[in-house]
């Protein structure tokens, strides 16, 4: 039987490791307007790292939404995650990792928790095939971090290295496709499958309350907009602020509906599809470097807060 954590605060601590989508930003290759601006410093500009999450019921416990292949630079400049001398030669307060897609800027990150540190990983059952087909992640010796498949809108108890986290999850397919990598191109929609793209709901076991975490997601639709409807806090995909803007800056042939994501703006964007929702604070997450709103002074940012929603960034801290 898992251990009741110990309940030092009466909130939920959300906080954001990285608030860029895969590359980071500035990315490594890229010499757009935007990545060229904050390489340079240019003022209203903040580098990001790839997108990931942590929450923790107690203060000292925390599950990892995500694990970005930049989570060992998120963990060093997020002092709740560092191993503390107190517990001895070998810890961490990461427990569990909750895993929403197999995209390589959200799995690769387990990477650098390997050196037998006991922690869980929850993921779908195409997800977990998927790191289990890669040896690489035999580094994660299943007798130290047990992979744990989530059923979709099955609520479950979080745990981990004998904790429990005080935390529910509750896994739900969302409108999108599968990884690039996993592509299947001679079908119609790339070999997706439903649950392929997933949002969570985490639910604090104390105070019930709860926040969503989606950052990836190709369309709002009434399901879904149903479930959100009311919710405190989301935190939602903002990879594009339009749908052809990588297309219009010669960064990438495709389009945002083509690679699952919903663009912020336009009469079928996110910030439409919210307006009505009476979400209490709307924070976008997972934002690529093309995106026009990364500048703090861009007509795209005014819009964005002019409808109330928030640009998320790394280091951001919120309460439940």
């Amino acid at each position: 039987m898992a251990m009741r954590a110990h309940i030092q605060t009466a909130e939920m601590i959300i906080k954001i490791l990285g608030s860029a989508a895969g590359g980071g930003f500035p990315q490594w290759n890229c010499n757009c307007r935007n990545c060229t601006a904050v390489r340079t410093g240019v003022p209203g500009f903040r580098a990001r790292t790839q997108s990931s999450l942590a929450v923790s019921r107690d203060g000292v416990n925390w599950v990892l939404l995500n694990a970005s292949p930049d989570l060992r630079q998120q963990i060093n400049e997020t002092p709740e995650l560092h191993a503390k001398p107190e517990f001895g030669m070998r810890y961490s307060p990461i427990k569990a990792a909750v895993l929403t897609n197999g995209d390589v800027d959200h799995i690769i990150g387990l990477i650098n928790l390997r050196e037998a540190q006991p922690f869980s990983v929850y993921a779908s059952d195409r997800v977990l095939a998927t790191i289990k087909a890669n040896s690489v992640f035999q580094v994660l010796a299943e007798q130290h971090v047990p992979r744990i498949e989530m059923k979709l809108n099955e609520p479950f108890a979080l745990t981990g290295a004998g904790v429990d986290l005080g935390l529910t999850v509750e896994a739900f397919a969302v409108p999108g496709k599968v990884a690039l990598y996993l592509e299947d191109t001679s079908s119609d929609n790339f070999g997706s499958k439903d649950g392929d793209t997933i949002g969570l709901k985490i639910t604090d076991t104390v105070e019930k309350k709860s926040f969503f975490y989606i950052p990836g997601c190709a369309q709002v639709d009434e399901k879904l907009a149903a479930r959100l409807k009311d919710a405190p806090v989301v935190f939602f995909d903002g990879t594009l602020f339009t749908d052809n803007e990588m297309l219009d800056q010669g960064l990438m042939p495709k389009t945002g509906a083509r690679m699952g994501h919903i663009s912020m703006s336009g009469e079928d964007g996110s910030i439409a599809a919210f307006s009505g929702l009476n979400v209490g604070r709307l924070v976008y997450v997972h934002i690529n470097n093309s995106n026009p709103a990364l500048d703090e002074n861009s007509e795209a940012r005014k819009t964005i807060e002019a409808a109330g929603c928030e640009v998320g960034y790394d280091g951001m801290e919120v309460r439940l």
